[in-house]
C-alpha cells in the first residue's frame, strides 16, 4: 500500500519497506500537544481534504475523506503569513476569531504547519486542534510539528515520485500493446530423427529503451497489471504469421496461466489449425485454479492443441506441476542440459524426466543445446527433439520463411 493510500485511510503500515505509520504519528504528535484533533489535509483545487485523522470521539466531527472549501479554513492564512502556525488562544488573534468556522467547530488551539514537497509546491498541512485555548503551546511545540511535518512530506514526495514514476512505465507499456511495437523472432524445433525442423516457437523482441531481454519486460508488465494484455498481444502478432509457414511446420506460443484463462485467449488461439499449436505454458507464478486452468486446456486439446511445459527442472514448474497437468510436451530446462556430456548429476535428473515422459507417453524436448557434445548426449539418452544455439537462434519469421524455402529448393 502506497504511503498516499495509508493516508486515505488512516492505515497502519507497520512491518512494510517504509516503516511509516502516518496514524501513529498523528496520534502521538495530538497527545504530546495534548489537543483534541490531528489531521494531514491536501488540498484538491479549492478544498482541503483530510487524508488522515486522530480524533477519538470526535468522528461526527471530522473523519478521513471529508473536505472543506479553503476559504472557509485557515490554510491560506497561515501561508500568506496572515495568521501564525501556532495559536495558543484563537480569541487572541482578530482575524481567526472572527472566521466562522472558529465558532463552527469550535477552535479554540490551533498548530498548523505546510506540508512543502522537494519542487516547492505545498501538499497540504499538517494540523493540531482543540475546542479550547491551550496558553502551554510553545515555540518547541511548534518544532515538535515542522518535524514530523517534514517527515510526513518527505513520505508523501517520495510516493508520488514513485506514482510517477508507475504511470509513466504503465503509459510506455500500454504504448507498445497497442502500436504492437515488437518483433515475432521464431526458434527452430529440430527433430533429432529427420535432422530438420518441424516447429518453430514464438519468442517476441523488443527494441525500445531500457534495452533489456523480453523476460524482463513481461515481468515489468506483469508487475504494472498489464501481464495478459501484452501476452495476448505477442500470440496475437505471431499466430498472424502463421500462414506464411509450410502447413506441416508447428507453432509454440508462449502463455501463462493468466493468459490462458482470459476471455480474449480462446479467439486469437483459434486463428490456427488446432493440429499446428502447441501451447507452452509458462509458470513463473504460482497456479492459484488448477481445475480451473486444465478445463480450459482440455477444451484446446480435445480440438487437437497439444500442451507443454516449459523450464522442467527449474523454478517454479516442478514436478507436481507436471503432473497436474499432464502435458503432451515436457521441455528440458537448459540448466539441465547445459554441460550434460560432462556432469553425471544432470544426466541423472535429464534421465529421470526422459523416463518419466516414456511412461506417461509424452514427448522430451531439449532446450538450451549450445555444443554437439551436449546434442549427441540428449540422443542417446533418448530425446527426440530440441532447440537451442547449436540448432537455430531466433531469427526474424521473414529469415525463417526464407530459409524453409531455400531447404525445400
Amino acid at each position: 500500500m502506497s504511503i498516499l493510500a495509508c493516508l486515505s485511510s488512516g492505515a497502519d503500515t507497520a512491518g512494510r519497506s517504509d516503516g511509516f505509520m502516518i496514524d501513529r504519528v498523528l496520534q502521538s504528535v495530538r497527545q504530546h500537544l495534548g489537543m483534541e484533533v490531528a489531521y494531514v489535509s491536501e488540498f484538491v483545487r479549492n478544498d482541503s481534504v483530510f487524508r488522515a485523522v486522530d480524533a477519538p470521539g470526535l468522528e461526527a466531527l471530522i473523519k478521513p475523506g471529508d473536505s472543506r472549501s479553503l476559504d472557509d479554513v485557515y490554510c491560506r492564512h497561515i501561508l500568506a503569513g496572515r495568521l501564525p502556525e501556532l495559536i495558543p488562544d484563537t480569541s487572541a488573534i482578530p482575524l481567526a476569531a472572527a472566521m466562522p468556522i472558529t465558532k463552527a467547530v469550535p477552535i479554540g488551539a490551533h498548530v498548523s504547519v505546510p506540508l512543502t514537497m522537494s519542487d516547492g509546491s505545498v501538499f497540504g498541512m499538517f494540523c493540531c486542534l482543540s475546542p479550547h485555548a491551550n496558553h502551554s503551546l510553545n515555540g518547541r511545540d511548534l518544532q515538535v510539528m515542522r518535524a514530523f511535518a517534514d517527515i510526513t512530506a518527505q513520505h508523501i514526495d517520495e510516493d508520488r515520485r514513485s506514482s510517477r514514476d508507475r504511470d509513466a512505465r504503465h503509459a510506455r507499456i500500454a504504448q507498445i500493446i497497442d502500436d504492437r511495437a515488437f518483433d515475432i523472432h521464431v526458434q527452430p524445433i529440430w527433430d533429432f530423427a529427420s535432422d530438420r525442423a518441424v516447429g518453430f516457437e514464438c519468442l517476441a523482441r523488443f527494441s525500445q529503451e531500457p534495452r533489456r531481454s523480453p523476460d524482463k519486460w513481461f515481468a515489468e508488465a506483469a508487475e504494472l497489471g498489464l501481464g495478459v494484455p501484452l501476452e495476448l498481444a505477442a500470440i496475437e502478432a505471431a499466430l498472424d504469421h502463421a500462414s506464411r509457414l509450410p502447413s506441416h511446420i508447428y507453432l509454440t506460443i508462449n502463455a501463462s496461466a493468466e493468459a490462458v484463462m482470459a476471455a480474449e485467449f480462446g479467439d486469437i488461439v483459434s486463428r490456427l489449425d488446432p493440429h499446428r499449436l502447441v501451447i507452452e505454458v509458462t509458470e513463473h507464478g504460482l497456479v492459484h485454479d488448477y481445475e480451473g486452468l486444465l478445463a480450459k486446456l482440455d477444451g484446446f486439446r480435445s480440438q487437437g492443441v497439444r500442451l507443454a511445459v516449459d523450464d522442467a527442472g527449474a523454478g517454479y514448474s516442478g514436478l507436481q506441476h507436471i503432473v497436474r497437468l499432464k502435458p503432451d510436451i515436457i521441455k528440458l530446462d537448459m540448466s539441465l542440459t547445459r554441460n550434460v556430456d560432462g556432469d553425471p548429476a544432470r544426466r541423472a535428473l535429464a534421465s529421470a524426466l526422459i523416463f518419466y515422459a516414456r511412461e506417461t507417453g509424452c514427448q522430451i524436448l531439449a532446450e538450451g543445446i549450445e555444443r554437439d557434445a551436449e546434442l549427441q548426449t540428449l540422443k542417446l539418452l533418448g530425446v527426440s527433439k530440441g532447440q537451442g544455439y547449436w540448432l537455430g537462434r531466433p531469427v526474424p519469421i521473414d529469415t525463417a520463411v526464407s530459409d524453409l524455402s531455400s531447404v525445400a529448393a
